[in-house]
């Protein structure tokens, strides 16, 4: 456990957590421990955000249910209240960083829905959802009625009689920020998973030339980012909590080729440890073709997500960028390296990584859309450099 960790575990136990508990449909059902019961720990990190040097949120409470379906009105529900409400620029969450939001009582058993309840702007408070573009200037971030009721997170918890069960909402700012086009405002569409609190992880080195926040390593299965961090001015990274298995690594970073290590272990308890400061990952200069189009229904715009994705030689999927479509004209553009994408094999903790070109991934690109639960793909595509290819997705 490293010290941070510590840290935060620390500050929990002593109760400087500020929070309520009741429950009922929200009805006060006292402050008493319920029998049999264990605790919920409950902390927020943040994937690496995309354009913006702030994403601010507020949060009132969490709201737990033993029930998937619960609505808000429904019996059942426990609150973990933050008092006062919390305020917290995601972007600071990153490269292993946690912020706590407190423990709470529950009743043994299994609960399988949280809902994060946000504090709406209101006049005295326009700011209290905000972000800053970068090189921008501070505007509020418009957020669905959903606040007020708690936006709904699947869960998967057991809680134990007198044990502590430790989980971290992982909120990805980057796909949950969505630009609304010429009017210069945004809104906030959370994409929060709920995750073990894994002792267990990645950490490693970037060269420093690109170690200057728009760089993203993620470890992926099957092409679906696990957990994603930008590295720090020195250029190390840490990605934690991670489950124990087997991952892709991926380093991305705009005019640089993209890099791959392919079957990198974690194992329980450790955080693994790729490559020391000494040797850094190097990421080779690229030009840029450009991937770009539109979502809609043929006439309409519709809220959408845009995934790139490359398929090495060995069949790995790869997620290399990934988007929210723009929510008043539905357009997206993305510009992807053509240069060689660079593949190692894992070896063992500080081993020596091998890098080649990947002839069947370099400048090859599919592309996925999905919208309400549909996904539709393209491609793969070819890129040429300073090039634009255009596929529009059409959803029913």
């Amino acid at each position: 456990m490293n010290t941070q960790r510590r840290l935060f575990a620390a500050l929990a136990v002593a109760g400087l957590t500020l929070l309520t508990a009741c429950g009922g449909g929200g009805s006060d059902s006292g402050s008493s421990t319920p029998m049999n019961a264990g605790t919920l720990s409950l902390s927020l990190t943040d994937a690496p955000s995309c354009g913006y040097d702030h994403v601010n949120v507020t949060i009132q409470k969490i709201r737990i249910n033993q029930s998937s379906t619960a609505s808000d009105t429904d019996a059942g529900w426990t609150d973990l209240t933050l008092a006062p409400a919390k305020r917290v620029d995601l972007l600071t969450l990153s490269n292993g960083v946690l912020a706590s939001l407190g423990q709470i009582p529950l009743q043994a058993g299994h609960y399988s829905q949280l809902r994060l309840v946000l504090a709406a702007n209101d006049t005295t408070n326009p700011l209290q959802n905000s972000v800053v573009p970068t090189g921008g200037a501070e505007v509020a971030l418009t957020t669905p009625s959903a606040i007020q009721t708690g936006i709904k997170l699947n869960a998967d918890i057991t809680i134990a009689a007198n044990q502590l069960a430790d989980f971290v909402l992982d909120f990805d700012a980057c796909k949950s920020v969505v630009s609304a086009g010429a009017s210069g405002k945004y809104q906030l569409k959370p994409v929060v998973a709920v995750t073990p609190n894994y002792i267990s992880g990645v950490s490693g080195y970037v060269d420093a030339s690109v170690a200057n926040g728009n760089t993203l390593v993620s470890v992926q299965q099957g092409g679906v980012v696990v957990k994603a961090t930008a590295p720090d001015s020195t250029g190390k990274f840490l990605l934690q909590p991670v489950a124990p298995g087997s991952y892709d690594l991926v380093v991305t970073a705009p005019g640089r080729a993209n890099e791959v290590v392919t079957g990198l272990t974690v194992t329980a308890s450790t955080v693994t440890t790729l490559n020391a400061a000494a040797a850094p990952l190097v990421l080779s200069a690229s030009l840029n073709g450009t991937a770009a189009g539109t979502v809609s229904t043929g006439t309409t715009p519709i809220d959408a997500n845009v995934r790139a994705l490359q398929t090495l030689s060995n069949g790995d999927k790869v997620e290399i960028l990934s988007r929210t479509v723009d929510t008043t004209t539905g357009a997206y553009s993305y510009a992807l390296p053509v240069g060689g994408t660079m593949v190692a094999a894992y070896v063992a903790p500080l081993g020596s990584l091998s890098f080649s070109a990947d002839i069947a991934a370099t400048a090859k690109y599919g592309l996925e859309a999905s919208s309400a639960g549909v996904v539709k793909t393209a491609g793969p595509l070819t890129l040429s450099a300073g090039a634009t290819t255009t596929t529009n997705f059409t959803f029913p």
